[in-house]
C-alpha cells in the first residue's frame, strides 16, 4: 500500500497539521481520529489494515487527519469562547486548506469527497458534510455526539452554534444548502453493543428528518458498540457496498 506524510504550518490553527495519505486512486475519504487520537492512529488500531483490501483496489482513499480538540473543546484551561472560536479555525483549515489539497491529490478540482470518523471524529465528520455539502458528499459517522455543550461550560457564542450541529441544523432553512444536502448520502451509526450511547445519533438523525434531509440511522445493535472492533467491521460493510 502506498503511504505518504505530509505536514504544513496552518496559520488558522497555529500549529503544525499533518496528514496520512494510504492508497493511489479511489474517492478521497478524510478520516477524522477519536478526542485522543491524531493523524496515525487509525494505523495503530488496525483500522487501515481491516480496510486495506479496498483501499489497494481502489475503491477509496484515505486522508487521516490530526484533530486539535485539545486546543479548542478539550482546552479546560481556555475560556470557553477561545474553545469555539479555535473549534472556527479548525473548520477553516479543514476547509481551505486541507480539502483542497485532497482534491489536488486526487488530481480533480472538482471531486466529491467523503468524511469518516468515530466518536468525536463523528461530529467532524458530519459537521464538515453539514457545512459543505457542495463539497462533501458521503459520511460515515460512527458513534457521534453531535451536540457539543458540555464543552463550553454553560457559554454559548455565534462560534460555537456554526460549529454545533444539534443546534445549526435544527434551524436549517437555506434552500441552497438544503438542496445540495440531498443529493449526499449521509450514515449516522450506533448500536447497543459495550460503551454505546445511541441518545446523540437518534437525537441527530430526528433533526435531519424535520428539515427533511434524507440520511440513513443505521442502528447496528450488537454489533454497534464504541470500541474499534465494531468500527472496523462496521467500515469493512460500509466499503463492501460502494
Amino acid at each position: 500500500m502506498r503511504r505518504e506524510y505530509y505536514r504544513w504550518y496552518s496559520d488558522r490553527v497555529g500549529r503544525h497539521m499533518s496528514v496520512v495519505v494510504l492508497g493511489h486512486w479511489g474517492p478521497p475519504m478524510i478520516m477524522f481520529p477519536t478526542s485522543g487520537g491524531d493523524e496515525e492512529e487509525y494505523e495503530r488500531q488496525s483500522m487501515i489494515g481491516a480496510i486495506a483490501d479496498f483501499i489497494d483496489a481502489g475503491r477509496v482513499k484515505a486522508f487521516c487527519v490530526d484533530v486539535n480538540h485539545r486546543d479548542s473543546f478539550g482546552n479546560r484551561g481556555a475560556h470557553p469562547f477561545h474553545r469555539s472560536w479555535m473549534q472556527r479555525q479548525y473548520d477553516a483549515y479543514i476547509r481551505h486548506e486541507l480539502i483542497p489539497f485532497v482534491r489536488d491529490s486526487s488530481r480533480s478540482h472538482d471531486i466529491g469527497v467523503w468524511t469518516m470518523g468515530a466518536s468525536l471524529g463523528a461530529y467532524h465528520a458530519a459537521n464538515t458534510l453539514f457545512k459543505y455539502p457542495d463539497v462533501v458528499k458521503r459520511c460515515y459517522a460512527l458513534s457521534g455526539v453531535y451536540d457539543m455543550k458540555g464543552f463550553m461550560g454553560g457559554m454559548y457564542d455565534e462560534n460555537f452554534y456554526f460549529n454545533n450541529p444539534a443546534d445549526y441544523m435544527a434551524n436549517q432553512s437555506d434552500p441552497w444548502t438544503l438542496g445540495h444536502l440531498g443529493s449526499c448520502e449521509i450514515h449516522l451509526v450506533t448500536g447497543s453493543g459495550p460503551w454505546e450511547n445511541s441518545s446523540d445519533t437518534y437525537r441527530m438523525s430526528g433533526i435531519l428528518a424535520n428539515r427533511g434531509v434524507r440520511h440513513f440511522l443505521d442502528d447496528w445493535g450488537p454489533l454497534g458498540g464504541h470500541d474499534w472492533p465494531y468500527w472496523k467491521h462496521e467500515m469493512r460493510e460500509y466499503l463492501s457496498r460502494v
